[in-house]
Protein backbone atom coordinates (compact mmCIF):
# COMPACT_ATOMS: atom_id res chain seq x y z
CA UNK A 1 0.00 0.00 0.00
CA UNK A 2 1.47 3.57 -0.99
CA UNK A 3 0.72 6.16 1.76
CA UNK A 4 -1.25 8.95 -0.39
CA UNK A 5 -2.05 12.55 -0.08
CA UNK A 6 -5.52 11.46 1.22
CA UNK A 7 -4.25 9.37 4.03
CA UNK A 8 -2.35 12.48 4.94
CA UNK A 9 -4.64 14.82 5.38
CA UNK A 10 -6.82 12.09 7.45
CA UNK A 11 -3.95 12.05 9.53
CA UNK A 12 -2.46 15.69 9.91
CA UNK A 13 -3.20 16.18 13.37
CA UNK A 14 -1.01 12.84 14.17
CA UNK A 15 2.05 14.82 13.02
CA UNK A 16 4.04 16.71 15.29
CA UNK A 17 5.04 20.15 14.47
CA UNK A 18 8.20 21.98 15.06
CA UNK A 19 8.31 24.85 17.99
CA UNK A 20 6.54 27.95 16.79
CA UNK A 21 10.17 29.79 16.21
CA UNK A 22 11.06 27.53 13.69
CA UNK A 23 10.28 26.61 9.89
CA UNK A 24 10.91 23.34 8.13
CA UNK A 25 12.54 24.14 4.59
CA UNK A 26 14.99 22.22 2.23
CA UNK A 27 18.56 22.11 2.70
CA UNK A 28 21.00 24.20 0.10
CA UNK A 29 24.33 24.00 -0.37
CA UNK A 30 25.06 26.86 1.74
CA UNK A 31 23.20 25.07 4.38
CA UNK A 32 26.35 21.62 4.31
CA UNK A 33 29.26 23.57 6.68
CA UNK A 34 26.31 24.32 9.56
CA UNK A 35 25.06 20.79 8.96
CA UNK A 36 28.27 19.18 8.64
CA UNK A 37 29.14 21.58 12.74
CA UNK A 38 25.95 20.03 14.04
CA UNK A 39 26.62 16.29 12.93
CA UNK A 40 29.97 16.65 14.33
CA UNK A 41 28.74 18.51 17.56
CA UNK A 42 25.99 15.90 18.10
CA UNK A 43 29.21 13.60 19.26
CA UNK A 44 27.37 10.23 18.51
CA UNK A 45 26.28 10.33 14.73
CA UNK A 46 29.38 9.05 12.06
CA UNK A 47 30.95 12.22 10.79
CA UNK A 48 31.29 12.58 7.13
CA UNK A 49 33.26 14.68 5.10
CA UNK A 50 32.98 18.23 4.92
CA UNK A 51 32.62 17.87 0.82
CA UNK A 52 30.07 15.05 1.38
CA UNK A 53 27.11 17.33 3.36
CA UNK A 54 28.07 20.11 0.52
CA UNK A 55 26.89 17.22 -2.15
CA UNK A 56 24.17 15.94 0.36
CA UNK A 57 22.59 19.34 0.13
CA UNK A 58 22.80 19.78 -3.65
CA UNK A 59 22.08 16.44 -4.97
CA UNK A 60 19.61 15.38 -2.25
CA UNK A 61 18.14 18.53 -1.09
CA UNK A 62 14.26 17.02 -2.20
CA UNK A 63 14.57 14.15 0.59
CA UNK A 64 16.31 16.02 3.17
CA UNK A 65 14.82 18.30 5.71
CA UNK A 66 16.22 21.19 7.08
CA UNK A 67 14.87 23.33 10.65
CA UNK A 68 15.61 26.97 10.49
CA UNK A 69 15.70 29.42 13.34
CA UNK A 70 14.34 33.13 12.80
CA UNK A 71 17.62 34.49 11.18
CA UNK A 72 17.32 31.52 8.40
CA UNK A 73 20.18 29.39 10.43
CA UNK A 74 20.26 26.18 10.25
CA UNK A 75 19.35 24.10 13.66
CA UNK A 76 18.30 20.56 12.80
CA UNK A 77 18.72 18.65 9.99
CA UNK A 78 16.86 15.05 8.19
CA UNK A 79 19.34 13.89 5.51
CA UNK A 80 17.57 11.23 3.02
CA UNK A 81 17.58 9.19 0.02
CA UNK A 82 15.23 7.04 -2.21
CA UNK A 83 16.41 3.99 -2.28
CA UNK A 84 17.07 3.44 -6.19
CA UNK A 85 15.64 -0.20 -6.18
CA UNK A 86 12.69 0.61 -4.06
CA UNK A 87 11.11 4.06 -4.89
CA UNK A 88 8.84 3.80 -1.75
CA UNK A 89 11.67 3.71 0.35
CA UNK A 90 12.93 6.42 2.20
CA UNK A 91 15.87 6.08 4.07
CA UNK A 92 16.89 8.07 6.92
CA UNK A 93 20.71 8.69 6.72
CA UNK A 94 21.26 11.30 9.58
CA UNK A 95 19.34 13.07 12.09
CA UNK A 96 20.52 15.60 13.99
CA UNK A 97 19.95 18.78 16.03
CA UNK A 98 21.52 21.55 17.65
CA UNK A 99 22.29 21.11 21.52
CA UNK A 100 19.80 23.97 22.60
CA UNK A 101 17.00 22.72 21.12
CA UNK A 102 17.43 18.67 21.70
CA UNK A 103 14.52 17.33 23.96
CA UNK A 104 12.03 19.71 22.39
CA UNK A 105 10.72 17.66 19.54
CA UNK A 106 12.43 18.79 16.90
CA UNK A 107 14.31 15.75 15.18
CA UNK A 108 10.44 13.77 15.46
CA UNK A 109 8.67 17.19 13.57
CA UNK A 110 11.73 16.59 10.53
CA UNK A 111 10.95 13.15 10.25
CA UNK A 112 7.10 13.96 10.06
CA UNK A 113 7.60 16.90 7.94
CA UNK A 114 9.61 15.12 5.26
CA UNK A 115 7.23 12.00 5.71
CA UNK A 116 4.66 14.00 4.89
CA UNK A 117 6.06 15.87 2.22
CA UNK A 118 7.54 12.80 0.16
CA UNK A 119 4.23 11.14 0.82
CA UNK A 120 2.70 13.39 -1.62
CA UNK A 121 5.21 12.57 -4.39
CA UNK A 122 3.63 10.52 -7.30
CA UNK A 123 5.02 7.19 -6.09
CA UNK A 124 4.38 7.66 -2.58
CA UNK A 125 6.01 6.26 0.81
CA UNK A 126 5.72 2.72 1.95
CA UNK A 127 8.46 2.55 3.90
CA UNK A 128 11.26 4.98 6.01
CA UNK A 129 14.25 3.35 6.75
CA UNK A 130 17.27 3.87 9.12
CA UNK A 131 20.19 2.18 10.30
CA UNK A 132 21.33 3.01 14.06
CA UNK A 133 24.11 2.02 16.06
CA UNK A 134 22.98 -0.96 18.71
CA UNK A 135 22.96 1.27 22.07
CA UNK A 136 22.04 4.47 20.67
CA UNK A 137 18.58 4.92 22.72
CA UNK A 138 17.68 8.33 21.67
CA UNK A 139 17.52 7.42 17.89
CA UNK A 140 16.07 3.97 19.03
CA UNK A 141 13.10 5.71 21.17
CA UNK A 142 12.92 8.41 18.34
CA UNK A 143 12.05 6.08 15.55
CA UNK A 144 9.94 3.48 17.59
CA UNK A 145 8.12 6.51 18.64
CA UNK A 146 7.60 7.77 14.92
CA UNK A 147 6.40 4.03 13.80
CA UNK A 148 3.89 3.97 16.83
CA UNK A 149 2.45 7.31 16.17
CA UNK A 150 1.85 6.38 12.84
CA UNK A 151 0.51 2.87 13.62
CA UNK A 152 3.36 1.56 11.31
CA UNK A 153 4.86 -2.09 11.96
CA UNK A 154 8.59 -2.12 13.04
CA UNK A 155 11.56 -4.39 12.25
CA UNK A 156 14.92 -4.70 13.35
CA UNK A 157 17.58 -6.55 11.40
CA UNK A 158 21.59 -6.57 11.80
CA UNK A 159 22.75 -4.83 8.28
CA UNK A 160 26.40 -4.20 8.63
CA UNK A 161 28.61 -5.86 11.20
CA UNK A 162 31.77 -4.58 12.26
CA UNK A 163 33.80 -6.73 10.34
CA UNK A 164 31.89 -4.97 7.03
CA UNK A 165 33.62 -1.81 8.20
CA UNK A 166 37.90 -0.98 7.00
CA UNK A 167 38.17 -0.73 10.62
CA UNK A 168 36.56 -3.33 12.44
CA UNK A 169 37.46 -2.74 15.66
CA UNK A 170 36.27 1.34 15.78
CA UNK A 171 32.38 0.56 14.10
CA UNK A 172 29.73 -0.95 15.97
CA UNK A 173 26.95 -3.51 14.53
CA UNK A 174 24.23 -1.23 12.50
CA UNK A 175 20.88 -2.14 12.66
CA UNK A 176 18.42 -1.85 10.02
CA UNK A 177 15.19 -0.65 11.33
CA UNK A 178 12.40 -0.97 8.95
CA UNK A 179 9.16 0.98 8.98
CA UNK A 180 6.16 -0.23 7.23
CA UNK A 181 3.99 2.97 6.89
CA UNK A 182 0.18 2.08 5.96
CA UNK A 183 -0.79 5.38 5.20
CA UNK A 184 -0.79 8.76 7.01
Amino acid sequence: MTTAPADLARSRSALLELPVELRFDSPDVGDGASLWRIARDSEVLDLNSPYSYLLWCRDFAATSAVARDPSGRPVGFVSGYRRPGAPGTLFVWQVAVDEALRGQGVAGALLDGLSAREARRQDGLRCLETTIERGNTASERLFASYAARHGASLTREVLFEPGHFPESDAHATEVLHRIALPGF
